[in-house]
Order: C-alpha cells, then structure tokens, then sequence
C-alpha cells in the first residue's frame, strides 16, 4: 500500500469519495425543507398569480393551495373527464377552460387555466350539465373560481379501439389538445378542483392535504446510497492492493518450493 503505484490510486479514490460525499451533502440540503408551508397554510385561499405560473410545475408544498381567480369560459371547451371517483362512487367529471382575466393574470398575454367544475354520476348527467355551461358561457359573462390546485396527473392513451379523445385523467396537456383557441395562450400546468358545483353537478371532493413532516425520505436515501459509494470507493483501493499483495506473496512461495526441490534428475 506504500508503493508509488497504490498511493496514486488512493489519491484517485479519494477525489471519487470527494465527489460522492458532495452529492450526499446536496441531497440532504434537498431533504431538509428550510421554508416548510405552515399548517393549515394550504386552506388560506390565495390569488392564482400567487400561487403558480403559468407552464411551471407546482411546487409540492403548495400542492392543495386553495387558490381562487376570475375570468371567462371559453364555449365549445366543456370536456368530460371519466373514471372518476367522489367519496367512493365512480362517475365523472365535467371540466372546461377558463381564459383569465387579464386584470388578474400573471402573464401578458391569454393565459388559461383548466378547472374540474363537478361530478356527476353518468355520461348523461355531465352532458346534460355541459349543456348549461355552454349557454351560460355564450353570454361571456366574468365568473369567480375558487378551489383546490393541484398538479397535472399526466396524459394516458385510452385503451385499444376506444375514442382516442376519451380521457381518464385530469391533464391540462391532455385537455390543451382538444381546447380552441389556443394560439399563443399561456395554459398553467396543475388545474383548479372548483370547491362550488354548478349546472346541476355534485362538489368534487377535494379534502386537504396531509400536513408533511419538512423532510423528503426519498432525498435522504439517496444521501446514504452516496455516503455507500463513498466507502466503497476506500473498500476498492484495500481490496485491489490486497489481491496484488496475495498474488506477490503466492507468486513467492511457488518460487521457494522450485527453488527447494532443486533441479530436476537428469534422464538416463
């Protein structure tokens, strides 16, 4: 281990154990949350433009805010989102578009923001209530919306064979392919559980979120695994120059017992 050769590798494993026990170190920065949202900040409802912008993603602490905003609906945007659940029943959802009032907008620019308005327990009823929504939005009239934020649940393909404009998640991607109107919009990334039901639709159930504890397990694994690397780049170094040094002393030994049977007899 005191040769030139071994102590040049220990160097090496120790800027590699640097490296590593750097990014355990940011991975716990990461875990530790230094501005946790306080209880019950999430039921304290708080302007849009606030909260989030449009195209980033939410924040986890905010996931939940309660979160209100005005503007418009636009008409022929009234989309039914299925498969889903309302305290345990399976239904619906009706969903739509709603264009921001530029008085209100964090943007400069047409900004909307998707919002699940109710729940109905079948296809019939959340047509029929898309029915009055869209003779409600032909007037243009500036509607208050107040609810929940909550992130985008990503688009999914519907199954084999069925609609391809079937949708089972709540995705303002999703929906921003079937919306009008959309050139240059500026469109917000998580969607808005409306906390008030209208045309007839049941109140989405929309219960606030679990208090988090300020730490993210998942960084702190991640820390340890690096802190693992780290001795293992140490663990390497001893047990290459322990195989060089068992390999020497083997090649040694097979030399002395040559040596100790002397020469061969010569053959008659």
């Amino acid at each position: 281990m005191l040769r030139p050769r071994w102590i040049g590798m220990l160097l090496l494993c120790l800027v590699v154990a640097g490296v590593f026990a750097w990014l355990g170190q940011w991975q716990l920065g990461r875990a530790v949350q230094t501005n946790p949202v306080p209880p019950g900040a999430t039921e304290e409802v708080q302007p849009l433009a606030d909260v989030a912008l449009p195209g980033e993603y939410l924040p986890e602490p905010l996931v939940g805010q309660r979160v209100h905003t005005r503007g418009t609906w636009v008409p022929e945007d009234f989309i039914v989102v299925e498969s889903r659940y309302n305290d345990g029943a399976l239904g619906y959802w009706v969903t739509g578009q709603l264009r921001i009032d530029p008085d209100v907008s964090a943007t400069v620019g047409p900004t909307s923001v998707a919002v699940a308005l109710g729940w109905a327990a079948t296809e019939e009823d959340a047509r029929a209530a898309i029915a009055q929504l869209e003779e409600a939005a032909s007037v243009s009239e500036t509607v208050e919306v107040t609810g929940r934020l909550i992130s985008d649940e990503g688009p999914v393909l519907p199954p084999r064979g069925e609609d391809p404009q079937t949708l089972t998640r709540m995705s303002p991607a999703a929906l921003l392919g079937q919306w009008h109107d959309v050139d240059a919009l500026f469109v917000y990334r998580p969607y808005i559980a409306s906390a008030e039901a209208s045309a007839g639709l049941d109140a989405i159930s929309s219960p606030a979120p679990v208090e988090g504890s300020g730490l993210n397990w998942l960084n702190i694994f991640y820390a340890v695994e690096w802190a693992v690397f780290a001795g293992f780049a140490f663990y390497l170094w001893y047990r290459l120059a322990k195989d060089a040094w068992e390999k020497e002393v083997e090649d040694f030994e097979d030399d002395r017992r040559e040596s100790d049977a002397g020469p061969e007899p010569a053959a008659s």
